[in-house]
């Protein structure tokens, strides 16, 4: 096993132990002698790794780390790059703006060996079908994050105009339109809207009385049952 291969097992495995756990665990598990465990923690450390702990004590990687890219395969370089790229065309203007920039400090700091795989021109992009949105999807989504309710303006594919007042959970980017899940207070039930006809979004300062990720579940749970 490689040192570069070594130390990304166990900068996983950190990221697998909520609570601190011993050296000697994380040795075991990863075949090598208690001394290179600390010796790999120390080099883990030096290069930014916020690691908590000592020998002894035990160790836990503190839950804002984010994996250094040099530790990044060619695979999951191209998945960044094509997936980043993918909401930079597809997303809101800030939403793709973040994409953008997210893309860039990547390839600030990314080893020159896996740069190319960041600009290799062989996975693509192909162009969406534009629809005229006459509300942000910024909107939906800052709705979406603070948990808020949501006054629609609404018209359905008959053309049929309704005002709903909802709980939105989640939006879904599909290739050729944006839905919008959520629990309407009119039906009493979850419904879809398609962001292309909600004609305006006016978030209210009431939050919704339970929490997203019950709603998400049990929103999620209605599908299986179709």
């Amino acid at each position: 096993m490689s040192r570069t291969t070594r130390l990304f097992d166990l900068m996983q495995l950190l990221r697998h132990h909520r609570r601190p756990v011993s050296g000697q665990v994380l040795a075991e598990q990863l075949g090598v002698s208690l001394r290179t465990l600390y010796r790999d923690i120390a080099d883990l450390k030096a290069i930014g790794a916020q690691i908590d702990g000592e020998p002894g004590l035990g160790y836990v990687l503190r839950p804002d780390f984010l994996l250094p890219p040099l530790m990044f395969s060619a695979d999951e370089v191209e998945a960044l790059a094509l997936g980043l790229t993918w909401v930079e065309r597809r997303a809101d203007d800030e939403l793709a703006a973040a994409a953008a920039e997210a893309l860039a400090k990547v390839s600030a700091v990314l080893p020159r060996a896996l740069h190319a795989h960041l600009e290799d021109q062989a996975l693509l992009v192909g162009p969406g079908w534009e629809k005229p949105q006459a509300v942000a999807l910024s909107v939906l989504r800052q709705a979406i994050r603070e948990e808020r309710k949501l006054r629609i303006d609404y018209h359905d594919e008959a053309g049929q105009a309704s005002t709903r007042l909802i709980w939105p959970v989640s939006l879904t980017f599909f290739e050729s339109s944006r839905i919008l899940a959520a629990w309407c207070e009119l039906r009493r039930a979850y419904r879809h809207f398609r962001a292309d006809r909600i004609e305006s979004a006016t978030p209210l300062a009431e939050h919704y009385p339970r929490r997203r990720h019950a709603l998400r579940r049990e929103w999620l749970a209605t599908l299986q049952d179709c």
